[in-house]
């Protein structure tokens, strides 16, 4: 007696299809479940068990052996449930092996025979579509997401009888439709607000640089300057996601089980804050059977804040520099190897010394001067230079902190960030995999970031009294051409460059 139908798992933030073939052998009572299958999948012998007896469908008492093909690839998860429930009942004769005809079949089976929602539904779904496969059957809790992907039935299930029903077409479920644009028109808008934030008008700017361009920014001052405040603010004003970036970040929250009951599209830029006790692996992802995607890989399309940088360790901040420059993160081990996108705005804030009031006029910093290079040393050079804007956080004059005025709204500074991000789409608009100046390589930076004879001499002057780095050249014309952006200009003027070089000049007076 045999059995074969199809479902599917997930491999990075893509899916694969999965051969499910079922023998029953009239032997010895046994199951086993081969294919490279591990612990949880090797688990769902008891699971699927329960469910069949408690769904008042009779277990074969016979050898049972299931097969996940391909055979050399590892499978993980609890999706494989279903589907191999359903084969057992198929290769007893229950189901006809012709009702599985264009069908993936995924779920994870309670005891009494109940669907529990998966991971990565969504890249399962546009899979099933590129593979040609017309009806995907998921819980109901993961019927809103697989069903963003046009062009497939989702047929939402609830139990294990419900799903045998509609096979043997006993039962008719109504496909699940969502519609794209209406949940992705009600986004979320931040409540925090950059009106709440009093004085401080320089680092606004500089934070609306860094949006408007997507550029890494670093905050320096003492304690109770505002620093972690801006920040939380960064993401209202940045420009609202496209559905693409909302589909992509989506497939990452999905597979790493980020999304809330009910959330079927992630319609956000993600705000990412992790503690300075985090793990490299817990940043960068990793696993031992599963590579899980890490912060930087949530963050993708978003922000990743680094409160306090230095009291980070110092391996954890060094596996950052490779994906801030490649806008990706790769992560090998033994057995596999996982791509993962992290395309992420960067922005750390931190005291300029242990006790924080080090440069502070009003305040006597009692640090020495080994404590305080001691302290700053803890964030190396290149990652310092992958950074584009530094800015100072000065402490906040009570003239300000009792002004009843508030400051420029969110919103009005937010507009301004998606004027020039439309002149950036409109110039990286043949380009791919461009899409803001903070992506741009040093061969597009030549065609695109052109200067005059005086915006040369500025820059080469800059370059010789600050002794900046190749690396720091190239961001400064990424930071001047969105500067320019946001002033509407075509071309980068030398007041445009002076900007610029402003923002670079804080690793000079703190690290050297």
């Amino acid at each position: 007696m045999y059995s074969r139908l199809f479902s599917a798992s997930v491999f990075g933030i893509d899916a694969f299809i999965v051969e499910i073939e079922t023998h029953l052998d009239n032997a010895l009572p046994a199951f086993s479940i081969v294919g490279l299958p591990d612990s949880t999948i090797k688990e769902s012998r008891e699971r699927v068990s329960a469910a069949i007896k408690n769904s008042d469908f009779i277990f074969p008492t016979k050898k049972i052996t299931v097969n996940l093909a391909p055979a050399d690839v590892s499978k993980v998860g609890s999706a494989f449930d279903l589907p191999i429930a359903l084969g057992i009942l198929s290769a007893v004769g229950f189901l006809p092996q012709e009702s599985f005809e264009g069908v993936i079949a995924l779920g994870e089976l309670s005891l009494e025979g109940g669907l529990r929602p998966i991971h990565g539904a969504l890249s399962i779904a546009i899979k099933t579509k590129e593979e040609g496969y017309t009806k995907l059957l998921v819980p109901k809790q993961n019927a809103e997401e697989a069903a963003l992907v046009d062009g497939i039935e989702v047929i939402p299930i609830e139990t294990l009888r419900e799903a045998v029903e509609y096979i043997n077409g006993t039962t008719n479920i109504t496909p699940c439709y969502v519609d794209k644009t209406e949940i992705f028109q009600n986004q979320y808008h931040s409540r925090e607000n950059m009106s709440d934030v009093k004085g401080q008008d320089n680092v606004k700017r500089a934070i609306e640089i860094a949006a408007a361009g997507g550029h890494n920014i670093l905050l320096i001052g003492p304690p109770g300057s505002g620093k972690t405040m801006l920040a939380k603010r960064i993401p209202s004003v940045l420009p609202p996601l496209t559905l693409n970036e909302s589909l992509e970040t989506t497939k990452i929250h999905s597979i790493a089980g980020l999304l809330e009951k009910g959330q079927a599209l992630v319609t956000d830029r993600p705000f990412r804050s992790p503690h300075h006790t985090i793990s490299d692996v817990a940043l960068v992802g990793g696993g031992a059977s599963f590579i899980r995607p890490g912060e930087i890989s949530i963050a993708h399309h978003g922000v990743l804040f680094l409160d306090e940088l230095p009291e980070f360790a110092r391996n954890v901040l060094e596996v950052l520099r490779q994906p801030l420059e490649d806008k990706n993160i790769s992560i090998a081990r033994s057995k596999q190897s996982v791509d993962y996108p992290a395309n992420f705005m960067l922005a750390c804030s931190m005291n300029p010394c242990p006790c924080g009031n080090y440069g502070d006029p009003s305040k006597e910093c009692t640090c020495s001067p080994t404590q305080i290079q001691k302290y700053l040393g803890k964030i190396s050079g290149p990652l310092l230079d992958r950074i584009d804007i530094h800015v100072e956080v000065p402490a906040v004059k009570y003239q300000d902190l009792a002004a009843k005025a508030n400051g420029e709204s969110s919103e009005f500074i937010r507009e301004r960030v998606i004027k020039a991000r439309e002149m950036q789409s409109e110039r990286f608009a043949k380009m791919d995999g461009i899409h803001k100046n903070a992506d741009m390589s040093s061969k597009d930076i030549r065609k695109f970031c052109e200067l005059d004879d005086a915006s040369q001499k500025l820059l080469e002057r800059a370059m010789q009294r600050m002794g900046l780095s190749a690396r720091a050249y190239d961001r400064i014309l990424k930071v001047g051409r969105t500067i320019a952006d946001l002033a509407g200009a075509d071309s980068i003027q030398s007041f445009h460059i002076s900007e610029a070089i402003q923002y670079r000049s804080l690793d000079r007076d703190y690290w050297k």
